[in-house]
C-alpha cells in the first residue's frame, strides 16, 4: 500500500499501518478515514465502530466491510453456522442502526458482489489449503482447519441468497 502511495505520489496523504486493531497508535480526531475490509470482526463490529469513532475528525469517515444477513430468515443450517462463528452477524438495517448509534450518519451501503467471496477468497483458498494440507501431512489439527474452511466455502454456494459482505460507509457527527 505505501509503496503503491509513494508510486501515485500520495505519500504526504495517505499512510497504511500495521498494528493491533484494539491498540491503536492513533491520536484523537487525527484521521479523516479508516478503511477496514474484512477485519473489523476480530474486534466486533458495535466495539470496533465505538472505539475507531475517537480517532476521526468530525466529518471523517468510516469505511468497512462487514458479513450481514440479507434476509430476515433463512434456513437453520447457515443460520446455526454464523451463529456459532460470528454471533455479532445480523441484517443489513440493524447493522445501520448499530452504525448510527455509534454516532454516524450512514452515508452509503452495499452488497459485495458474489465474486468477492468466490474469485477472490474461496477458490484461491484452496491452491492454499492443498500447499498447507502438504505442509502438515498427517497433522490432524491443519485437517480439521481445511475440512471447516471447505465446509464454510460449501455452505456459502449453497445458501449466498441469504448473507454477503456488506460495505457500510458512515460519516462522524
Amino acid at each position: 500500500f505505501n509503496q503503491n502511495a509513494c508510486l501515485l505520489g500520495l505519500q504526504n496523504r495517505v499512510q497504511g499501518v500495521v498494528e493491533s486493531m484494539d491498540q491503536l497508535s492513533f491520536k484523537d480526531e487525527e484521521l479523516d478515514l479508516i478503511w477496514s475490509e474484512g477485519a473489523i470482526y476480530h474486534i466486533g463490529f458495535q466495539r470496533g465502530l465505538a472505539e475507531w469513532k475517537r480517532f476521526l475528525k468530525t466529518g471523517g469517515f468510516i469505511a468497512v466491510t462487514e458479513v450481514s444477513w440479507f434476509t430476515e430468515e433463512r434456513p437453520s443450517e447457515i443460520n446455526d453456522f454464523w451463529l456459532d462463528a460470528y454471533p455479532e452477524i445480523d441484517t443489513i438495517s440493524n447493522k445501520v442502526k448499530q452504525l448510527q448509534s455509534a454516532g454516524y450518519v450512514s452515508i452509503a451501503t452495499f452488497v459485495l458482489p458474489e465474486e468477492c467471496w468466490t474469485d477472490n477468497y474461496y477458490i484461491p483458498q484452496k491452491k492454499a489449503q492443498e500447499i498447507f494440507l502438504k505442509n502438515h501431512r498427517g497433522n490432524s489439527t491443519a485437517e480439521e482447519l481445511v475440512l471447516n474452511m471447505r465446509h464454510e466455502a460449501d455452505l456459502y454456494a449453497k445458501y449466498k441468497q441469504y448473507y454477503g459482505y456488506v460495505f457500510f460507509i458512515g460519516m462522524k457527527v
